[in-house]
């Protein structure tokens, strides 16, 4: 237990903890963030923020609420809030009134809701930290829960007016991060408030991930209509436990019947067994994803041509390619290459490629914070210029573990 007379040891922790529990269970949504404060109070915490990511993912914004300290929202790229929630690690920052302002990453599983941050009047020790990750833990699956049936959280997070196809992509989103001992996922999404007709999905089965990234013709409205069709027609399919080329199948019929035979979705869709790094990959007329090897692109990962979903193409061939612990792949849509640069020359894989190998030579900052650092980067050199979707989407295989319960230790 810390220095000063708060009690904070284990089994005053382990009663706060549950006390929160049984309270949120029944509480408004409003009322949450009040609560945590109330409960933050009892260990001597104060000043308590909740901070959560925008959608553009620049940001971290204060969550309004009574109780709650409410400052001006945090760059993710360069704060002590960004830091915690990049890393997924407690930062402390020393105050002057000799408090220790604490940024607690709030994780649901692995996926980065936001960032918990409190000031403390004492010395913080090992068995502090301990209890404020096990709370911050308990107020991400909260809020995760919470949100379910508010729109409070996505008004916090909204930082400009969003479109309709935008609404619709960001409600069929999975978690953009998910986290295991054995495989990393992320994906960024741009224009994150106008995007239209990129997606992307994925699911882990037993020791398969499921992944799939989409991009339907068009703009606007009509091709966020598409991609939902293409990707409940992905979901339907990976459900009834078909093959990687039956899943195809599955989307063209989907796609074909609703859209006629001139609309059509490109489609990256893979299979990659966490236990061995076997990957199986059918790609329907998208661009090929690229195998990152030691922080450098060592190639594409080839395919047998198929016609993109839609045109009623025959059942596809897959291919086969086996990763190595700490490979990536990175799969991204035509938006990202296709950008009109300066002389109106598209911005090609090779800038791409370049941006990718010039990052590859500084420090990683994990997986997370790599991608979004690569976004900006790109971003940059387009010269703030989105004028189509442009989705990246990273997965990194870092060897199956002989004893998965044994890697969480």
């Amino acid at each position: 237990m810390g220095e000063g007379s708060v009690d904070r040891s284990e089994g005053f922790g382990e009663r706060l903890l549950g006390v929160l529990l049984d309270r949120a269970r029944l509480l408004p949504p409003q009322l949450i963030a009040p609560l945590i404060a109330e409960e933050v109070a009892k260990i001597g915490g104060r000043d308590v923020s909740i901070l959560l990511q925008d959608y553009a993912q620049e940001l971290l914004v204060p969550l309004p609420g009574r109780k709650l300290h409410v400052s001006q929202p945090q760059p993710v790229g360069d704060s002590p809030a960004g830091r915690a929630f990049l890393s997924g690690n407690v930062v402390e920052v020393s105050q002057a009134d000799g408090g220790v302002r604490t940024y607690l990453p709030l994780l649901d599983g692995s996926d980065q809701v936001g960032v918990m941050a409190l000031t403390l009047d004492s010395v913080v020790d090992d068995d502090d930290r301990r209890l404020l990750r096990r709370l911050a833990g308990l107020v991400a699956d909260m809020l995760v829960t919470k949100n379910a049936y508010t729109d409070q959280f996505f008004l916090a997070r909204r930082r400009e007016p969003m479109s309709v196809s935008a609404e619709i992509q960001w409600g069929l989103l999975p978690p953009l991060t998910m986290a295991l001992p054995q495989v990393q996922v992320a994906g960024v999404l741009e224009p994150a408030y106008r995007v239209a007709g990129d997606s992307f999905d994925y699911a882990l089965n037993d020791n398969i991930l499921h992944l799939a990234v989409i991009d339907a013709m068009g703009h606007d409205l009509d091709a966020a209509v598409m991609a939902s069709v293409a990707i409940g027609a992905y979901r339907h399919a990976r459900r009834v436990f078909v093959s990687l080329p039956e899943k195809y199948v599955f989307m063209d019929r989907a796609i074909s019947r609703q859209f006629g035979n001139d609309h059509f979705v490109t489609a990256q869709l893979m299979h990659l067994n966490i236990a061995s790094g076997e990957l199986e990959l059918v790609n329907a007329g998208h661009p090929a994803p690229l195998l990152i090897r030691e922080g450098q692109v060592a190639g594409q990962l080839e395919s047998a041509t198929t016609l993109p979903v839609g045109f009623g193409g025959e059942t596809p061939q897959s291919r086969e390619h086996t990763l190595q612990p700490g490979d990536r792949v990175l799969c991204y849509t035509d938006g990202i290459i296709e950008e009109r640069v300066d002389g109106g020359e598209p911005f090609g894989e090779e800038r791409l490629i370049a941006c990718v190998n010039r990052l590859g030579t500084q420090p990683s900052q994990g997986m997370r914070a790599d991608l979004r650092r690569l976004s900006h980067t790109l971003k940059k050199e387009r010269r703030g210029r989105t004028s189509d979707d442009a989705t990246l989407f990273m997965i990194e295989w870092n060897g199956g573990a002989a004893d998965p319960l044994a890697a969480l230790d």
